[in-house]
């Protein structure tokens, strides 16, 4: 396909593991993705989504803390 992409080239494109970028296809945040069968065709072009993810350390062990 022209333009498009597999998941695979993604991930190897954006050095993340390509079970990432299937994820990020399946919760909607790559725009244009389209889905035949069991392949992800993602267009060349779009941008890598911004990471929501906290690696802060801020609620490293909040099991232990103690309430305040």
């Amino acid at each position: 396909m022209e333009g498009f992409i597999t998941a695979k080239e993604m991930a190897v494109k954006w050095n993340l593991t390509e079970r990432r970028v299937q994820k990020m296809c399946e919760d909607g945040l790559l725009p244009g993705v389209t889905k035949f069968g069991t392949i992800w065709a993602i267009p060349e072009n779009v941008e890598r989504p911004k990471d929501g993810r906290i690696t802060t350390g801020q609620y490293r062990n909040w099991r232990k803390k103690k309430d305040s």
